[in-house]
């Protein structure tokens, strides 16, 4: 049986059974802060990056890891792996994608690089599921075909905790921040095939918050899955409180609060909260 090693990016969230698996590999992405870049999750915790952005004399960024950075591990690892399998953040939020698949171009180990279209916990879920697979024996090729299908059944909305930061990070057109200010204008996010579309325009969280109850309940009532994730920016109280709503009406579903990290925390504010799903994936 061939070795594998996993690998992901700092968008993933890594729980303790993550953490914890020798096998898998996290490349940082990079956050730039009035010119001091960091790498995401090892200079610069999701704390420590709000903090900064209440200060900053230029908006902030972030940056893909280089197809060195990704060629310099994927050689490090071809010491002791027989093949690679990275499971990546959407290619339509960064390039991370395209730069493992151009530094596969230039190591001699395989390397299948799988876009999840999602990003934060929902990724983590899809690398978890992909593991799974791969020690039950199946093929690289039946992994992939797998996840793809499972990332195709996400559904995933966030309300964005600052229009202002959206904008600053030029994520949001002038035009609608404008007249999102200006309206008091609440957008809910959805994450649609990899890329942000809104999905609706309400005055103020609350609104939202049905909204996106409203999505959970269709969902649920459709497919009957097991799982739901909380996301959120720096805040998990209001991530649990939200929990705490939604446990009684919802028996059946176990809700996991998953923080969202410095990188995504750059584009929508620490207030965000967002709740996602997959349709069939145990």
């Amino acid at each position: 049986m061939k070795k594998t090693a996993w690998v992901t990016d700092s968008t993933a969230f890594l729980d303790e059974e993550l953490r914890n698996n020798p096998d898998l590999y996290t490349i940082p992405l990079s956050v730039i802060l009035d010119g001091d870049e960091f790498a995401d999750g090892i200079d610069l915790t999701a704390e420590e990056l709000y903090a900064k952005l209440r200060e900053l004399k230029t908006p902030p960024k972030t940056s893909q890891p280089s197809v060195g950075a990704f060629k310099e591990l994927y050689d490090k690892l071809a010491e002791n792996y027989d093949q690679i399998i990275a499971v990546l953040l959407s290619s339509k939020l960064s390039g991370t994608v395209s730069s493992s698949e151009q530094a596969a171009q230039l190591v001699e180990i395989p390397v299948t690089t799988i876009d999840s279209k999602i990003l934060a916990f929902p990724l983590s879920a899809l690398l978890k599921k992909g593991i799974e697979l791969e020690r039950s024996g199946k093929t690289v090729e039946e992994i992939r075909l797998e996840l793809e299908k499972h990332r195709d059944e996400n559904e995933t909305y966030v309300l964005i905790g600052s229009l202002e930061q959206l904008h600053r990070s030029g994520r949001m057109g002038g035009l609608q921040f404008f007249l999102g200010s200006m309206l008091s204008i609440t957008p809910v996010i959805s994450i649609e095939n990899g890329g942000l579309e809104t999905k609706e325009k309400v005055r103020n969280t609350k609104k939202a918050k049905e909204k996106m109850e409203g999505y959970l309940k269709a969902a649920y009532e459709k497919h009957h899955f097991k799982e739901v994730y909380l996301l959120y920016g720096l805040h998990e109280d209001k991530a649990l409180e939200w929990q705490k709503e939604l446990e009684p009406k919802f028996p059946e579903l176990t809700f996991r609060r998953c923080p969202l990290g410095a990188t995504i925390g750059v584009h929508a504010g620490e207030n965000t909260l967002g709740i996602s799903w997959y349709h069939n994936i145990d």
